[in-house]
């Protein structure tokens, strides 16, 4: 919500790991084209009914993360509220080289992703060194800032400690 008030999101947008897709619902609702992609279909059926509920237009499929190619489209900003942690240190690299092949050049890509820095960090935490790494101009990105954040979950009532990070692809 703060990202897109502050006129964050541009162009054609992609959500990856879109979930049940309370965030391309919003970005979509400020008249943006977007694409929520999810291997869930469980959770790809509830935000399409949720669009349908909400008169939003925005578009879901069933998509692996790691073969976004496949989707033979490109993008000006890229959405991963909650995924890039889900990897483990030896998927990552193939997952990064897949939001490179549909990120427009200049494109910017937005992680949110837990932290390990302070108590009761979330499962999977990342360091800034990690996200650093993953995302290095050798394979065609550049980190802008990395700021920490929280993450609300149904687990902490303030929310997780977590990074954002706004990555630029060059």
């Amino acid at each position: 919500m703060r990202l897109a008030s502050e006129g964050g999101f541009a162009g054609a947008v992609l959500d990856a790991g879109c979930g049940t897709g309370e965030n391309a619902l919003h970005v979509a609702s400020l008249g943006l084209s977007v694409l929520g992609v999810d291997v869930a279909e469980t959770a790809l059926a509830i935000a399409r009914k949720k669009a349908d509920d909400r008169g939003i237009e925005v578009e879901f499929a069933a998509a692996d993360v790691f073969q976004l190619e496949r989707l033979e489209r490109r993008f000006e900003t890229v959405l991963d509220c909650g995924l890039f942690h889900t990897f483990d240190g030896d998927e990552r690299p193939g997952y990064v080289a897949s939001l490179a092949s549909v990120t427009e050049h200049d494109g910017t890509l937005y992680v949110l992703c837990f932290s390990g820095d302070g108590p009761d960090a979330g499962p999977h935490p990342i360091s800034q060194e990690e996200l650093t790494a993953a995302f290095n101009p050798s394979n065609g990105w550049n980190v802008a800032v990395i700021e920490p954040d929280r993450i609300q979950t149904r687990y902490h009532d303030d929310g997780a400690p977590a990074w954002f990070a706004t990555i630029k692809r060059i």
